[in-house]
C-alpha cells in the first residue's frame, strides 16, 4: 500500500515545513513517510489528514479497487 501524502500535500500547495507546523510532526519524519522509509502511526496519519483536509483513506493507494 503506497502512502500518497506527497501528492495530497502538493495538490494543496503546502510545503513540508508548513505541514510540519500544522501537524507537529517533524519535517524529517514527514519526509521519511513520504518516501516510504517510515511507517506512520495512526495518530500521525490522523494529524496529516486533518491538516490536508482529506480522509485518512484518501492518503492510501490500494491495489484492490
Amino acid at each position: 500500500m503506497k502512502v500518497l501524502i506527497n501528492k495530497a500535500r502538493k495538490e494543496k500547495g503546502i510545503t513540508l515545513r508548513q505541514l510540519e507546523q500544522m501537524t507537529g510532526i517533524s519535517k524529517s519524519t514527514l519526509n521519511l513517510i513520504e518516501n516510504e522509509k517510515f511507517s506512520p502511526k495512526l495518530t500521525q496519519l490522523e494529524k496529516i489528514a486533518v491538516a490536508l483536509d482529506v480522509r485518512i483513506t484518501d492518503l492510501f493507494e490500494s491495489k484492490y479497487k
